[in-house]
């Protein structure tokens, strides 16, 4: 029986060039001359710090070029709030990876809805899609893909 999974992941490695590349474009920037500003990557997560919050828009603006740059897909950035202490603001943008189950529920009902002859299951962080013919998964692939979702998705494991 034909069967495809749904994934959402990030190259990991792509992400760290990607906030390496800002870095380097910040330490560049005539506007951050003579300014405490600065990128740093550390387990999915990239922390922001700047000396005001509109550098920490312009910083999360650069970053999400580079990201674009590196075909990382900004959707999966979650920018949290940022935090004020001292002279300085900090922000954290963290990188999210597989699919919660608010949203594996929403997709495996918007494949129902369309009456596609295939079955969504939830495995985790992933779903599985499994159907008769490949006809049908490929429209189940191409309903998601034309569905403005909140993450990045990916189909793996496509077996027939």
């Amino acid at each position: 029986m034909p069967s495809f999974d749904i994934v959402s992941e990030l190259n990991s490695v792509d992400v760290k060039h990607a906030v390496e590349n800002a870095s380097r474009e910040l330490s560049t920037r005539f506007d951050f001359r003579g300014v405490d500003a600065s990128l740093e990557y550390k387990n999915e997560t990239v922390i922001m710090s700047a000396e005001g919050d509109f550098q920490l828009q312009q910083l999360q603006d650069i970053l999400r070029t580079s990201c674009s740059k590196r075909n990382v897909d900004t959707r999966a950035m979650k920018v949290n709030p940022y935090e004020h202490s001292g002279k300085t603001y900090r922000q954290v943008i963290d990188f999210k990876q597989g699919i919660d189950q608010e949203l594996g529920k929403r997709m495996v009902k918007l494949i129902k809805d369309k009456k596609i002859k295939v079955q969504a299951s939830i495995q985790g962080d992933q779903l599985r899609v499994t159907g008769k013919k490949r006809d049908d998964l490929q429209a189940a692939m191409a309903l998601l893909k034309a569905e403005d979702l909140p993450l990045p998705i990916q189909f793996t494991n496509f077996r027939d």
